[in-house]
């Protein structure tokens, strides 16, 4: 039974233990702070758990995922309702964030508008790049969990019709990511291992589960006979990766 989730994934099956393995980057979390200004007010669309949204200013919260709210910190509490029919009058904010969340938008168009109608000031979207995913070294093992994600994420042709004014640019990840999204173990594949660790990244959901047996066959196999560590092994001290994460934000007016 769906938990309201308004997008492809129904968190009340795959969501339960998300805040287990997704917890903010601290890195990237100062990316998406610095990026909404002297912003008081912040509007977070998509809120899921609470991850990025910032603790020193106001932040109202949307997730329309009965899962999702059910996790987020006590006190903390978010609104049930969608992006593409905010609740909220014109100009309400001073700046939102949706982080995670665009591709799970039922129509990303209209959830941009919505956006950008609440928001005064900046709108910071953290999102992946479908065109810059296969740089993962996952596409070596499971090209299809790649080809779910390259059809779900909105490239940046999309995001940048609908934002003209918005600059988009890559965020390295740090090794040792404890935002648990697929290249967040580009030097740590042993933790893809994990179940729960794939589960806490949604398109796993969309994929045959015996291609998760395959998956697990194959990188146990290539990390016996050292064979993942001959082709990327450099990854295991790389301290960043710049693979398909991204932030695009949009200026908005000033924040008065």
């Amino acid at each position: 039974m769906s938990d309201g989730s308004a997008g492809d994934v129904d968190y009340g099956r795959f969501g339960d233990d998300y805040s287990r393995y997704r917890q903010p980057e601290p890195a990237i979390a100062a990316l998406v702070r610095a990026a909404l200004g002297d912003a008081t007010t912040v509007l977070n669309v998509g809120a899921g758990a609470g991850s990025y949204e910032p603790t020193d200013l106001q932040v109202t919260a949307v997730e329309p995922s009965a899962s999702m709210r059910a996790q987020r910190p006590p006190g903390r509490p978010a609104i049930d309702a969608s992006a593409e029919d905010l609740p909220f009058p014109d100009a309400a904010f001073d700046a939102a964030i949706a982080t995670f969340t665009v591709h799970q938008w039922r129509d990303l168009e209209a959830g941009l508008a919505e956006l950008r109608r609440v928001a005064r000031g900046p709108v910071v979207v953290l999102t992946c790049d479908p065109a810059r995913l296969s740089r993962f070294w996952l596409a070596e093992y499971v090209p299809e969990v790649i080809t779910v994600e390259e059809r779900r994420y909105p490239s940046m042709d999309r995001l940048r019709a609908a934002w003209p004014a918005a600059s988009i640019r890559p965020v390295p990840i740090p090794w040792g990511c404890v935002d648990g999204f697929g290249e967040a173990y580009y030097g740590r594949p042993e933790a893809l291992l994990d179940p729960g660790a794939r589960h806490a990244n949604s398109a796993w959901s969309f994929v045959d589960p015996a291609l998760h047996a395959r998956f697990e066959r194959a990188l146990g196999i290539d990390l016996e006979d050292h064979s993942w560590d001959r082709r990327w092994g450099h990854l295991r001290t790389q301290p960043t990766f710049e693979g398909s994460l991204v932030l695009v934000v949009d200026p908005g007016s000033p924040v008065p």
